[in-house]
């Protein structure tokens, strides 16, 4: 049984207070020794941001793996859109305990309705040959003008209705910048560095990984559709598209900390029937690939 004292875990009543540290965000209660609650806000008017909803299925699934393994691979559905009132239970499912590996499977449910579903891995390290892609030597992160404190007015009204976004630090990397590497024809494609502004506690990895789930969901669907609409911390017109995450997979490749600088490098290949496919590449400063994301998207014309 997960231990009741565990970080993150022990919190009495879930919260998401705009002014908290990004670690209270990821804060679950525990129901029972398979069953946690939380809170999550909104991503949009009335309707709870997906990233976060993942973020915290990945934590509640992470809780009950009794060696701590570290995650290696989720594979996440949207079902319905949650509300940001009202609190979602997430119930566990021990599916494998191996000699390396471990299964669990997570159902988001709120209000009697099943919201979410993830499947997550989670595996002993062993050492073994190491490959790697480098990253771009795109502009540091310190020479870029912080997204959310100079977002247009309006769009900082939005963050701050939605409950959330605020302990966040995200820089755009813009198109015509040196290093950036020319798109293929139909390729979209663009770079953001990302990480939490607060500090996330030391010898949790799994509440990193929750981090950077919910991060992950900040700009990948926005990738799909930016040749008809800008990013959401950068627009100036009102949006052209209705965008909803439909399913979001990730690999976590290599240690990494999310209150760090990382480099989320995204393209997107394809968008048709009212879906947009974007995939991105996680590196930190020193340039090693630490995680990969994939997400289809629904894209439709605002009526």
């Amino acid at each position: 049984m997960t231990d009741l004292t565990e970080p993150h875990v022990r919190a009495a009543q879930p919260t998401a207070r705009p002014t908290a540290p990004f670690a209270d965000l990821l804060a679950l209660e525990q129901l029972d020794e398979n069953t946690f609650r939380g809170l999550c806000h909104a991503g949009a008017p009335m309707r709870t941001f997906g990233g976060h909803v993942a973020a915290q299925a990945l934590v509640a699934a992470g809780r009950t793996v009794e060696d701590r393994r570290p995650v290696h691979s989720m594979h996440g559905y949207f079902l319905l859109p949650g509300t940001p009132t009202r609190p979602i239970d997430y119930l566990v499912e021990r599916v494998r305990e191996g000699v390396s590996y471990t299964t669990r499977r997570v159902t988001a449910v709120q209000d009697r309705n099943e919201i979410f579903s993830l499947t997550a891995s989670f595996k002993h390290p062993e050492p073994a040959a190491d490959r790697r892609r480098g990253m771009p030597p795109l502009p540091d992160p310190e020479s870029l003008p912080d997204a959310v404190a100079h977002a247009p007015a309006e769009v900082r009204r939005m963050v701050a209705a939605t409950g959330g976004f605020q302990d966040l630090d995200v820089r755009f990397v813009p198109p015509g910048a040196p290093g950036v590497p020319p798109a293929a024809p139909g390729l979209l494609q663009q770079f953001v560095w990302m990480r939490t502004a607060s500090r996330l506690p030391d010898g949790d990895p799994l509440l990193h990984a929750g981090a950077l789930a919910y991060l992950s969901d900040l700009t990948l669907a926005a990738t799909a559709g930016l040749d008809e609409q800008q990013n959401f911390f950068q627009r100036t017109e009102p949006p052209t598209l209705l965008m909803a995450s439909l399913d979001h997979a990730m690999w976590f490749h290599r240690p990494f900390r999310a209150d760090e600088w990382l480099l989320f490098a995204q393209r997107s290949p394809s968008a048709s029937d009212g879906r947009g496919l974007a995939l991105g590449e996680f590196y930190d400063r020193d340039g090693l690939l630490v995680a990969s994301a994939v997400q289809e998207a629904l894209i439709r014309r605002q009526p």
